[in-house]
């Protein structure tokens, strides 16, 4: 997976060594930090974009994102899309918890899903709820998940 930061930097190291190594710089300025994992996608003409975030919130400080984008050309129904955006973010965090355990971080999975029935997307709720929270993972749907619905969101090309 190719990741990059928001001001299009690659990050060269594989990801779990990039979130470590920031983590304990974040540490060593004394940050106390949270973080949260969402993906959104776009259907394009031919190709669906995905972009998956790892958002950094400094508590009273800012905070900064990691972004990986990728390109399906699989055409998939929107409850199908929705459950492979949940599920990258899922791949993400699994792969990082354990750090998030060691360093004692709080750590949340978004979901660009709306908890409006009137929507399409809500189609997909309670799947993407049980897929998230069955992985023990703490988990927001629209209108909280900005992590999904406005940091991913914008960094689709």
């Amino acid at each position: 997976m190719n990741w990059r930061k928001f001001n299009g930097e690659p990050i060269h190291l594989p990801i779990k060594d990039q979130v470590r190594k920031t983590i304990e710089a974040e540490i060593e300025k004394n940050n106390k930090l949270s973080v949260y994992i969402g993906t959104d996608s776009q259907v394009k003409q031919n190709f669906t974009e995905f972009a998956t975030v790892i958002v950094f919130l400094r508590q009273n400080n800012g905070g900064f994102m990691f972004i990986h984008n990728e390109k399906s050309t699989q055409s998939l129904h929107i409850k199908e899309r929705m459950l492979l955006e949940v599920s990258k973010s899922i791949e993400v965090a699994y792969e990082l918890c354990d750090l998030f355990i060691e360093y004692d971080i709080e750590m949340e999975v978004h979901a660009d899903i709306n908890t409006n029935a009137q929507f399409k997307s809500n189609d997909a709720l309670k799947d993407a709820m049980g897929y998230i929270m069955g992985m023990g993972f703490a988990f927001k749907a629209k209108p909280d998940a900005f992590a999904s619905s406005c940091c991913a969101d914008k960094v689709i090309h």
